[in-house]
């Protein structure tokens, strides 16, 4: 018996043993799978901030272009080349609103071997289907609908006001969608999942259609055309993106003149008009506000409701009404990352009347079609803000425009115009929406994959009569799939970072003068502190530096880091040999803008551009910002680019040898 007792005792501590190194095998692959995923999520989350953080900058580079446009109208030997750009579109004001259709049927014929969508006005749900159909395919609609369709919509947007007013009683259910950016595949599966806009299914889209996507052009017809046909449950709000000067930087301009190069230009002019005309906000049952950026603590919804919304076709700079205003707002205004918001601050202490209407108006204006700067600043706030955890209303830095507004400025305006909640977008989110503000503000975004395949979710929000918001994410899925978590990451940390070093090159000259001033021995070596305060105070990007050194820079073994080693694999993809380091960082540097007023001076968008043009606008760029750029190098440069000698270059084609490329990066993906 006793031997019987002891071997089951024996058994018993064996099983117990085995039980306790499977709990510890099974927490030690807990703690591996956590940490892991952690490692992962660390990686993914400075990736979206690097690129964010980029967005943001490039759009205070936006501004400062603006400022350009402005000092060129002044300084430009045939100012004729610039000056359309703050005019009025021609096409828009010559086509007679009541003769745009037939008048475009008559113009513009539509040949036999064209298979596309045939558009009948009034349009009906089936043009519509046919317009959805022909998009999944790849298929463009002829220029005579789309100038005809535009021609209609701004008819429609002109009896619309500036603040919609709609109730879920009707229709029980109202979808909000954000920003899409020419993501078509989103606006498609938003239509997949939720339903076609109908008399029952009303759809707020929120601003931001167009811009850094491949598709605007399909999904402004596509909403268009649903606005045509029910202009009672279908509504648009305007967004910061819905600006023909932030299109010549974001892709749209591009996409359109690509896409319809024979009727491009009477397009861009018609779409500038229409833009205008988009409403600025929504209210579903007098309690919730909906627009597309936020809010300040001067935001007047009575005073937005009553201002003439179509003067303002860009907000890329302030209203002009006088040259000592405009000497003033130059002076005031910072050449490097400059605040439309700081600016306008600035010009509103300029000398000022109340009119009649109660409203501020600079003295000396002499046009009432002109913008106030009341009006520019008002609408420049709901369309450009960002909410921030923080209390008060401060000039929004990061992006140039607009404010931050805290709980409290969104609480006064609660109570002053009896709200419930604020939906708003205009911001990347990775899940798709955000709840701030103790849940009174909401940001929806429905552009999924926005910066990279598989880096963030879309969402779109279903508000019931209560007004209880549901959220819907999704995510477009072409390689994700197919994909495992960690290449996903991997792949969005990949392209922040070539965005990141191609940011770090550029500042080159600066970057290198800033480490030596912690560097008084000249050791080539600074400390991890240094090296981050170094790159913070040169590319003001707001990145976490120190978790980002590993990526970016190499220590030594005492912990102090070789601070030209940033630089050590970066370099120009297709170096011209006559360039200078200093012209080829200098051209780097400003690609993005060069590009823009290339495509500007280039109005037969024959992809030509003189090189005299080239360098009086190239001399023109640098005196405006103040860059000392050798004269003999711009002249050996400019010879050296006239390939076919023939006095022109391609000038696109020529600033793409202006990419950075990391050669250490092609090693790693073999």
């Amino acid at each position: 018996m006793g031997s019987i007792i002891g071997t089951m005792g024996c058994s018993s501590s064996v099983a117990d043993r085995r039980s306790e190194k499977v709990i510890r095998a099974a927490i030690l692959i807990q703690n591996w799978y956590r940490f892991t995923m952690a490692r992962l999520e660390m990686r993914r989350r400075y990736s979206l901030s690097i690129f964010q953080s980029i967005e943001y900058a490039d759009e205070q580079d936006q501004l400062q272009l603006s400022n350009f446009f402005t000092f060129m109208l002044d300084h430009c030997t045939h100012p004729d080349s610039v000056s359309h750009i703050f005019t009025s579109p021609s096409v828009a004001q010559v086509v007679d609103e009541g003769l745009c259709l037939t008048e475009f049927e008559k113009m513009i014929d539509v040949p036999d071997s064209y298979y596309g969508p045939r558009l009948s006005f009034p349009l009906t749900v089936e043009d519509a289907n046919a317009l959805l159909h022909a998009f999944r395919n790849e298929q463009l609609l002829h220029a005579r609908y789309v100038l005809q369709l535009l021609c209609e919509t701004r008819r429609v947007l002109k009896e619309m006001p500036n603040i919609t007013h709609l109730s879920t009683s009707y229709s029980k259910e109202i979808t909000v969608c954000g920003d899409l950016h020419g993501n078509l595949d989103d606006l498609l599966l938003i239509f997949y999942k939720n339903g076609l806009p109908s008399e029952q299914n009303r759809y707020v889209f929120n601003g931001d259609f167009v811009d850094r996507g491949k598709n605007s052009m399909e999904i402004l017809i596509i909403l268009f055309a649903f606005l045509l046909i029910y202009p009672n449950d279908l509504h648009l709000n305007r967004g910061n993106h819905e600006d023909y000067v932030m299109n010549l930087r974001y892709g749209f301009t591009k996409e359109v003149s690509k896409k319809y190069k024979d009727y491009g230009k009477q397009i861009l002019c018609l779409l500038r008009d229409v833009f205008s005309w988009l409403p600025l906000a929504t209210i579903i049952d007098s309690k919730v506000l909906i627009l597309h950026g936020g809010i300040s603590d001067t935001t007047d919804l009575d005073f937005l409701n009553a201002l003439e919304r179509s003067k303002l076709k860009s907000l890329m700079r302030p209203p002009k009404s006088g040259g000592d205003r405009q000497d003033q707002v130059t002076e005031r205004t910072p050449t490097t990352r400059p605040s439309a918001h700081i600016a306008n601050r600035n010009v509103a202490g300029n000398t000022q009347h109340i009119s009649s209407s109660g409203s501020t108006e600079p003295s000396g204006s002499n046009s009432s079609s002109d913008p106030t700067l009341k009006e520019w600043k008002q609408i420049l706030d709901i369309l450009w803000s960002d909410p921030r955890s923080q209390n008060g209303c401060t000039p929004n830095k990061c992006r140039g425009g607009g404010c931050y507004f805290g709980p409290d400025v969104t609480a006064k305006l609660f109570e002053r115009y009896n709200l419930k909640m604020l939906i708003r977008s205009h911001e990347f989110k990775p899940e798709g929406y955000e709840i701030s503000h103790d849940g009174k503000v909401i940001t929806i975004f429905s552009a999924s994959n926005y910066y990279e395949e598989g880096s963030n979710r879309g969402a779109y929000i279903k508000l019931n009569p209560e007004l209880i918001p549901r959220f819907v994410q999704y995510r477009v899925s072409k390689y994700t799939r197919r994909q495992h978590l960690r290449e996903r990451v991997s792949t969005i940390e990949s392209a922040a970072l070539k965005s990141l070093r191609e940011k770090i090159y550029a500042h080159r000259s600066e970057l290198t003068s800033a480490f030596a001033q912690y560097d008084p021995n000249s050791t080539g070596k600074i400390s991890v502190d240094d090296w981050a305060a170094a790159m913070e105070s040169v590319l003001q990007l707001e990145l976490p530096w120190r978790m980002l050194r590993p990526q970016l820079a190499q220590m030594d073994p005492d912990g102090d880091i070789d601070f030209m080693s940033c630089f050590y694999d970066l370099k120009i993809d297709q170096p011209i040999k006559e360039v200078q380091p200093a012209l080829a960082e200098t051209l780097c540097r400003y690609r993005k803008d060069l590009e823009i007023i290339f495509n500007i001076i280039d109005k037969d968008h024959s992809g030509l551009i003189s090189l005299e043009e080239f360098s009086q606008t190239w001399r023109l760029f640098t005196a405006h910002l103040g860059i000392d750029v050798c004269d003999e190098a711009l002249d050996k440069l400019v010879l050296s680019i006239d390939y076919n000698k023939d006095g022109h270059i391609d000038f696109n084609e020529f600033l793409e040898a202006f990419h950075v490329v990391h050669r250490l990066e092609k090693k790693a993906n073999s």
